[in-house]
């Protein structure tokens, strides 16, 4: 790792998006491959946009900050939303289903606090 680092990478938000970033990626490598340019690419867009609009709106007045904030939360639904379609779909099993979703619940937590200090 690099000497340099910026405010936002001390964030535990934006420490907790990356490893849910990881976690999806891993998780998207097993799906069909038919799914490559269909689910799986929307849920890595949508994991990645979590932690770009963290990156992005910090360091900003708290209202841009904000802003970037409800387009993370956002993104974060589109990513609960992929987790239930693969789980569906059988692409993931009840323990991976519920991994996903416990992560995903302690960032929306996370989002949401954020959003309540800066106000």
């Amino acid at each position: 790792m690099s000497s340099v680092k910026f405010s936002f990478e001390d964030l535990k938000l934006y420490q907790k998006a990356l490893t849910f970033i990881d976690d999806v990626y891993d998780v998207t490598e097993k799906f069909p491959k038919n799914e490559e340019y269909r689910l799986t690419s929307q849920f890595i867009r949508a994991v990645q946009s979590i932690a770009f609009n963290v990156a992005e709106g910090s360091g900003d007045t708290n209202a841009q900050f904000t802003r970037f904030l409800r387009i993370s939360r956002g993104s974060l639904k589109e990513c609960v939303v992929c987790i239930t379609i693969a789980y569906r779909r059988n692409y993931i099993d009840e323990n991976l289903n519920l991994k996903l979703r416990e992560q995903a619940e302690e960032l929306s937590k996370m989002i949401n606090g954020l959003i309540k200090y800066l106000k």
